[in-house]
């Protein structure tokens, strides 16, 4: 069931730098209104260096991606169009909840969004027949040090939804599994991400 809400929620998740936002929507005979962005309701700061936008057929699967740390990229993701399961996977090594994950519905009713902290991974996949996803970003997109872990790993074990046949792409497809990308110290430290949150500027805004 939807929820329908009378003033913004910021709700952290199961892992430490996670978030899920979901806004008040006005709504009438004309069609809604909402404030998808505002900087001063986010739990840490957000310094915007880029916009990103994705236009995925139903069962595309993108990620699960993070950038190296420093500097990271930190991500406020939301589906303008249609509906998509977006995943956050805890891939800091030595973190209390590495390799868990968590899954927030983002869709074109609820208008919610997730908030995502440097050094954790990053996925969805699409549930409606096309979906657009504006992703905001912190940093620019670096190729040289933007990695992958397989969205598909049975270590992982994400429970991606029954009924849609995923659609990777080549790159995602040869990720390596969680256990490979430790072993070839791919991860980002769990204590070095602390220390660059810590360094952000806004106490306990990590916490």
């Amino acid at each position: 069931m939807r929820r329908r809400v009378t003033h913004p929620i910021m709700e952290p998740l199961g892992i430490d730098g996670a978030w899920r936002h979901t806004p008040v929507v006005h709504g009438d005979a004309r069609g809604a209104v909402l404030e998808a962005f505002r900087a001063d309701l986010l739990p840490r700061p957000f310094d915007l260096a880029q916009v990103n936008c994705s236009i995925s057929k139903r069962g595309v699967l993108r990620g699960i991606h993070f950038a190296e740390v420093p500097p990271g990229q930190a991500k406020y993701v939301t589906c303008v169009s249609g509906a998509v399961l977006d995943v956050v996977v805890d891939l800091r090594a030595g973190s209390p909840t590495f390799g868990r994950w968590e899954t927030v519905l983002l869709d074109d009713e609820e208008r919610a969004a997730t908030l995502i902290a440097e050094g954790l991974g990053h996925g969805f996949v699409t549930l409606s027949d096309q979906a657009t996803v504006i992703y905001l970003c912190t940093a620019p997109y670096t190729p040289a040090r933007e990695h992958g872990v397989h969205p598909l790993d049975p270590e992982l074990g994400i429970a991606w939804p029954e009924g849609v046949e995923p659609v990777l792409s080549p790159k995602d497809e040869a990720a390596p599994s969680l256990a490979e990308a430790l072993a070839a110290g791919l991860l980002p430290s769990y204590e070095v991400c602390r220390e660059f949150y810590a360094a952000l500027g806004r106490s306990g805004a990590m916490a």
